[in-house]
């Protein structure tokens, strides 16, 4: 600050000695400094500046806006920390909860795939015995239809038979030989 002072009195004396040089200025001279030139008066403005900021105790008020500043800053870092560790802690609870999900939907997936391995047990089981049935049914009915079909061939053997028997009783005997048939019938009942 001071060497800004005497810089800026420094121009303003060889401005002064510029404009009019030194013998149209009255100066006082005491021993050998002269103390009437532009650059004392406005290094005394300056001294009564601060004197009179000193006197009205400008320093100890910026100091305490300062602080005050300070303060505020320092308020507002902490509610920052303290919303961080709030922010931390709501990520770690949802980052749990998400763990939690994942693991109960990987328990669900584990419990379907068993429950679809039971049914598709059950479903062969059940396909196994239902195909056991129908053919223990079709073996049925065809032994059934053997059956059928076996008496039916005895029946139609035993038919054709009796036809082909009749037939040829008709054309082998006669009136004859049934009187003969019946004479020997008689003679054995009657002895």
């Amino acid at each position: 600050m001071l060497e800004y002072l005497a810089a800026a009195s420094a121009d303003l004396a060889a401005h002064t000695e510029a404009a009019g040089g030194a013998e149209h200025h009255a100066e006082a001279v005491v021993a050998g400094v002269s103390f009437l030139t532009p650059g004392f008066f406005v290094a005394l403005a300056m001294l009564v500046v601060f004197a009179i900021m000193l006197k009205a105790r400008v320093p100890s008020l910026i100091a305490t806006a300062l602080d005050a500043k300070i303060a505020g800053i320092r308020e507002q870092l902490d509610e920052a920390a303290k919303l961080r560790a709030e922010a931390e802690a709501l990520k770690a609870e949802y980052q749990a909860k998400i763990a939690a999900a994942a693991k109960d939907a990987d328990a669900m997936r584990a419990a379907a795939e068993e429950e679809a391995a039971d049914l598709i047990k059950e479903a062969k089981a059940e396909a196994e015995a239902l195909v056991k049935r129908r053919q223990k049914m079709a073996e049925d009915k065809i032994a059934a239809a053997e059956r059928a079909a076996i008496a039916d061939v005895r029946a139609r053997a035993a038919s054709a038979a009796t036809a082909a028997a009749a037939a040829l009783i008709k054309q082998t005997h006669d009136a004859k030989a049934d009187k003969g048939l019946v004479d020997d019938v008689i003679g054995k009942l009657t002895h």
